[in-house]
């Protein structure tokens, strides 16, 4: 490792983290974002002299002029972050670097990528360097509330008639054993995502006194509806193709029995849907839409029963089942105990792309060059990005960020001591330089 390099790399993302940009839905603070952009304007002056930029209310797209016009590339990546609740080892704004590590929020998700990227288009351009074709980056305030920076984005491109090559997103990183037994590191790169949808389902009565309670009052419909839905199999469970991908990719690494399985997997895929959510949550979220109840609410008195009690579901559909028919069924499994349901966000849909395309294979060869033996694994997303929405603009929606982390730095996402090591930091930005230089 260039210790002098990790340590000026640090320095320089430790900036950005000190500059606070947590968003917050409904609210909107022009003057930290605006502070953010200036501060990244200062520390990558060679790529910004070269670049034109757009703001779009706060999200950022800025345009690297090639020498075609073939299909332009976009790296992406959002520089809002969540809130910075919890106790933390080390303050989550001050940009701390200890142990190897810088720390605050924003470190992993995902001021670490969009600086990288940044940077190596900097250094790239002090080189005189000018890419092949267009290189787009895109970096929005508000990924992190409702999208509407990405959103916006893309309305504006597709009405501009241009379509990307690939689009590099945050996504998977690479991890030692991502799913269990799989000794290897592994560049999870992810070619897809879940839908999200936001539900209401609401549990009506006259109300009352809560000494003279009646039967099947609004929360115990509520409790009895989310008590089934936690039981039932109303969602269907299948093995993507890409799963199926995974798993035999992986495959190698694994001890026997699974060695096999995974080896087979388009031949057990019976098996597989049984095994996978005994794996793990997250590998069973692969394989169908999940409901998770988040919010609640009733009446205001302890002695009042309510006229009318909530509860929110935070949905993500399968690509198989998609987002209407997941809705459906849920709608039918409330209406058995007298709940109603209201759609607060149907969601976006995207499709999968392939991961055999010349975008994916260029993503594979960075990984081979910059990180060898490490093995490139396609596979869905669970969380949401807003790669979504430039699916309206590209066919070839890559969910990929190039640093190492462990399972405590992946924990630590919207939770506290969120981290990143400074060995991974040099990397990151070849990596980046490697796809522009390449594509």
């Amino acid at each position: 490792m260039d210790n002098s390099r990790s340590e000026k790399y640090a320095a320089e993302l430790a900036e950005l983290i000190r500059a606070e940009t947590v968003s917050e839905t409904g609210r909107k603070n022009e003057a930290k974002f605006n502070a953010f952009h200036e501060k990244m304007f200062a520390m990558f002056p060679k790529l910004f002299a070269a670049a034109e930029t757009e703001d779009f209310d706060g999200s950022l797209l800025i345009r690297w002029r090639g020498k075609s016009d073939k299909e332009p590339l976009l790296l992406m990546s959002h520089h809002d972050v969540v809130e910075a609740q919890g106790e933390w080892t080390h303050p989550p704004f001050a940009g701390e670097i200890a142990d190897g590590r810088l720390w605050g929020r924003g470190t992993v998700d995902t001021k670490c990528s969009l600086w990288a990227m940044l940077r190596a288009a900097d250094e790239l351009a002090a080189e005189g360097f000018v890419p092949e074709r267009n290189v787009y980056f895109e970096s929005a305030c508000n990924e992190e509330t409702d999208g509407s920076g990405a959103d916006a984005i893309t309305k504006a491109l597709s009405d501009r008639g241009i379509k990307f090559f690939m689009t590099l997103d945050e996504g998977g990183m690479m991890m030692y054993d991502p799913i269990g037994g799989a000794d290897g590191v592994f560049a999870m790169v992810g070619v897809g995502e879940k839908g999200c949808a936001d539900l209401k389902f609401i549990a009506r009565s006259d109300g009352g006194h809560a000494s003279t309670p009646g039967k099947n009052t609004p929360l115990v419909r509520l409790g009895k509806f989310m008590a089934a839905a936690e039981r039932s199999k109303i969602f269907d469970v299948k093995l993507p193709p890409v799963v199926a991908e995974m798993l035999r990719r992986m495959a190698p690494y694994m001890k026997a029995p699974l060695s096999s399985v995974f080896k087979n997997a388009d031949k057990l895929k019976p098996l597989l849907c049984k095994a996978m959510p005994l794996v793990s949550a997250t590998a069973g979220a692969m394989l169908k839409t999940t409901l998770a109840f988040t919010m609640s609410g009733g009446s205001e008195g302890a002695n009042v029963l309510p006229m009318e009690a909530y509860v929110v579901g935070n949905m993500r559909f399968s690509h198989h089942q998609g987002g209407r028919d997941s809705i459906e069924k849920i709608t039918r499994l409330a209406k058995k105990f007298g709940v109603e349901t209201q759609v607060l966000d149907a969601g976006f849909e995207s499709p999968v792309s392939d991961y055999k395309s010349d975008a994916f294979k260029l993503v594979e060869r960075a990984v081979a060059e910059v990180f060898p033996g490490t093995v490139p694994v396609p596979y869905i997303m669970t969380g949401a990005s807003d790669s979504r929405y430039f699916s309206r603009v590209c066919d070839n929606c890559i969910r990929f960020a190039p640093f190492t982390i462990d399972e405590q730095q992946l924990d630590s996402i919207h939770a506290a001591d969120e981290n990143i090591g400074l060995d991974t930091l040099a990397p990151a930005v070849d990596f980046y330089k490697y796809i522009i230089k390449e594509v």
